[in-house]
């Protein structure tokens, strides 16, 4: 099948064909968590996205470098680590280890370097240092480098404004009385007291601004272009803006990234979920309650861009959804004719083509998984009826299987778990009582069998046993 992906790209307002400049191979940043406190379900939307985003565009052929950074250091983990009497770089270097462990949990395992902030202050300097020699910068004493925005032309490109709005996230590092423009922005901050971070530079001791952080890291992977620049909404502006700003100041080459994608909030109640409103959930909490693969399955199934309003009583309707995927499996693992008893209408590969189809417009999940779901229920009919051989069923699976490495949605675990031989003869007891038409013995049988996890499911080849 060939696939002509397209994607809906923030600096055109354009569903884009998708075109990378070095053919296959595909160069990607994601802006990272800032290592202050634990991760929540803000930030495993974000990052679901683009690691199932990522699969998707490896499995039709792509070879992608997913690049993403950590911010370990800025004004809200000093404030952490001074709150906590612990220095920034331990609490950083805990809360970073807690972040991993979180992805990792959560099945996102595509990101191809993940890369701290203050291991590239030698890049950060020089970014820095350029953009001075330049005259895109000036300095105010006691206070730190900055960034005069009335110097770069197109300041604004990517979000169509200059001025701030209530969604957008900021850092306490760029407010200044002494500012000489109102959207100006630090790139380097000096030194403030003994014991905050701080490294050496010809322009003063100090520490670096956040935007400067991601063109740092990415010149240093990718030079002074490259293809997509992902991240949450909340992003836009000023950050994004910033790094636009920064980067083609110090290349003269336009445009830093040919695609940006920015993914739709996911909201508490109408309200972002953040940090700072105290609204949030933590993955670690959420996983307590719920297999990662539900979490998973909730974010994919709405589009990247549209934004979600969390309520726990869709975990009601995710959990009935992926119930059915694996019951679906399940009952096609059972199958063992050779040959369906009449002349089979499964349609697998319009199911496939239509399935990536939806994918690659726009990395359409929601189409997708009708799709799917859809592909589902008419199978269901055909396997009551017999229809489907062996071969087929093992053909389906198969697909199945390729879905899931790029969603994570399918606990092929318990799909795949084998039926113990107490179970097993449990069942050979119930068809027994069945045979003699002993049906309290039967139900008796099948309740036991239930609470060992199991259940039974008659069909016309015999007894089908799946988990619960």
């Amino acid at each position: 099948m060939k696939h002509n992906v397209k994607i809906y790209n923030t600096l055109t307002g354009e569903k884009d064909l998708f075109k990378p400049t070095k053919g296959k191979n595909v160069n990607l940043f994601v802006c990272g968590i800032t290592v202050n406190n634990y991760p929540h379900l803000g930030h495993a939307r974000n990052y679901i996205v683009f690691d199932s985003f990522v699969k998707y565009l490896r499995n039709i052929g792509f070879n992608v470098f997913y690049l993403q950074n950590i911010t370990d250091l800025d004004d809200k983990i000093i404030a952490a680590a001074r709150e906590k009497g612990v220095t920034p770089k331990d609490l950083a270097a805990a809360f970073e280890k807690e972040a991993l462990k979180s992805m990792k949990e959560l099945g996102i395992n595509s990101v191809t370097k993940y890369a701290k902030a203050t291991s590239y202050i030698k890049e950060i300097i020089s970014q820095v240092d350029r953009l001075e020699k330049k005259g895109f910068t000036y300095k105010i004493e006691g206070d730190g480098i900055y960034y005069d925005i009335s110097k770069f032309k197109k300041y604004g490109k990517l979000s169509g404004r200059t001025a701030l709005q209530a969604e957008d996230a900021v850092t306490r590092i760029d407010y200044s009385k002494d500012k000489k423009n109102r959207g100006d922005f630090c790139l380097w901050k000096f030194k403030q007291e003994n014991l905050e971070p701080s490294w050496p530079a010809h322009f003063g001791e100090g520490r670096p601004g956040w935007h400067i952080e991601d063109t740092a890291i990415t010149e240093k992977f990718f030079g002074a272009q490259y293809d997509i620049h992902g991240g949450g909404r909340d992003l836009i502006f000023p950050h994004h803006e910033a790094e636009i700003s920064q980067m083609e100041a110090i290349s003269g080459k336009s445009p830093l990234v040919k695609y940006w994608m920015h993914v739709g909030f996911l909201t508490v109640n109408g309200q972002k979920m953040s940090k700072s409103l105290g609204n949030f959930i933590t993955i670690s909490d959420f996983l307590q309650r719920c297999p990662a693969n539900y979490l998973r399955f909730l974010i994919i199934k709405n589009l990247w861009h549209s934004p979600i309003d969390y309520s726990e009583s869709m975990l009601i309707e995710v959990k009935s959804a992926v119930e059915k995927i694996e019951e679906f499996l399940q009952n096609l693992k059972a199958i063992k004719s050779t040959k369906p008893i009449k002349k089979s209408n499964l349609k697998i590969k319009e199911f496939k083509d239509n399935f990536y189809k939806e994918l690659d417009d726009d990395f359409n999940t929601p189409k997708a998984f009708a799709v799917m779901f859809e592909f589902i229920n008419n199978t269901n009919q055909l396997l009551l009826q017999n229809l489907i051989s062996k071969k087929g069923s093992d053909e389906i699976y198969k697909f199945f299987i390729e879905i899931n490495n790029i969603f994570g949605i399918i606990d092929f675990k318990k799909v795949n778990k084998t039926v113990p031989a107490e179970i097993k003869k449990l069942v050979k007891e119930r068809e027994t009582a069945r045979k003699n038409q002993d049906w309290k013995k039967s139900d008796d049988i099948r309740a036991q069998i239930e609470r060992k996890g199991f259940i039974v499911q008659d069909s016309k080849d015999g007894s089908v046993i799946r988990n619960i």
